[in-house]
């Protein structure tokens, strides 16, 4: 069988409608942020300011009524950020995207503290290990070292949602993923924000967004696997470089319920469709969200409309996933 092939047909929940405020993002983007990548595509290996991003989000506010805590993780940094309405007995285990390379804890501060907000729970935002002085393997090994963190400190399996955007969304679902191998408990749910869930660009090429995306070229999407490629031969051991899944291929089933919001427009689309069908195929539910014509990650603009939309369904997934995981364990124990 051809692995990439869609074996479960998914019905998407489409989100219709596009405000002036989405397409400026989306102009925007497409004029300064995409001829951008596109150069880059010619030199990844180059060493990139890929921090700058990062260092320029540290004075940006965040929502009043939220608290930060830095946290230390055995290899990283991490933070836990919480709204002042958040529950309790509810968390979210975030992981910021980037593609491997870049953005961090202060760029994506705002977005997980609206989350906060939206889904009532603190949220462990982990700073994860990045390309190229690290393997993917080592940003998952991270996420998942902040699930044990959450569950060392008083949180249970059901209480906690995995999330994350882009390349947060793979170490999302591969979080949850090595949290089952690991037989730790199973997380209430995974939430992926615009998710790269295929390491191999075959789907990408072929797909009708390969030309369409407003962010991202299709040579741009080939050199971060060919650069991840490079990383871990840098990391192989007697010849042989450190084994990476992409979550659609791995096995789903027991997969937690699952999430997934994505631009019709996206180069994206692909890996979100895909993922999407593989889970139902293994017979988690999940609910794939295709938003008309916004871009990679338009939740992180809270100044448009769409985006605010799109993070209030996260909270109210957050929130009947961790209380439906809690019944079902209940129920199981009584």
């Amino acid at each position: 069988m051809n692995p990439r092939k869609v074996t479960s047909a998914v019905l998407p929940v489409v989100r219709a409608g596009a405000s002036w405020q989405s397409q400026l993002l989306s102009l925007g983007l497409r004029t300064a942020v995409k001829p951008m990548l596109h150069a880059w595509s010619y030199v990844p290996g180059t060493l990139w300011p890929s921090q700058t991003i990062d260092l320029l989000a540290r004075r940006l506010p965040i929502p009043q009524g939220t608290t930060v805590r830095s946290i230390a993780l055995p290899d990283c940094p991490a933070e836990w950020v919480e709204h002042e309405d958040a529950e309790p007995d509810r968390a979210i285990l975030y992981l910021h995207g980037g593609a491997f390379l870049c953005c961090g804890l202060n760029s994506h501060r705002r977005l997980v503290a609206r989350i906060s907000d939206a889904a009532g729970a603190g949220v462990l935002h982990v700073g994860y290990r990045m390309m190229p002085r690290n393997t993917i393997n080592h940003a998952v090994a991270d996420a998942l070292e902040g699930y044990r963190w959450l569950l060392a400190h008083g949180y249970r399996g059901e209480d906690v949602v995995i999330a994350g955007d882009s390349a947060g969304g793979y170490l999302a679902f591969m979080t949850a993923l090595e949290a089952l191998d690991a037989d730790l408990p199973r997380p209430a749910g995974v939430v992926a924000l615009s998710p790269l869930a295929d390491m191999d660009p075959a789907g990408k090429r072929v797909h009708a967004n390969a030309h369409r995306c407003p962010v991202f070229t299709l040579r741009a999407v080939e050199a971060l696997t060919d650069l991840a490629d490079r990383v871990e031969t840098r990391f192989a051991v007697d010849g042989v470089s450190p084994q990476r899944r992409s979550p659609v291929d791995a096995d789903l089933v027991g997969h937690p319920p699952t999430l997934i919001q994505v631009g019709s427009q996206e180069m994206l689309l692909a890996d979100a469709e895909l993922m999407a069908s593989r889970l139902v195929a293994a017979g988690v539910e999940c609910e794939l969200q295709v938003w008309e014509r916004q871009v990679h990650v338009f939740q992180a603009a809270s100044w448009v409309p769409e985006a605010r939309a799109a993070v209030d369904e996260v909270g109210e997934f957050v929130k009947v996933a961790t209380a439906a995981a809690a019944t079902e364990v209940h129920a199981h124990a009584g």
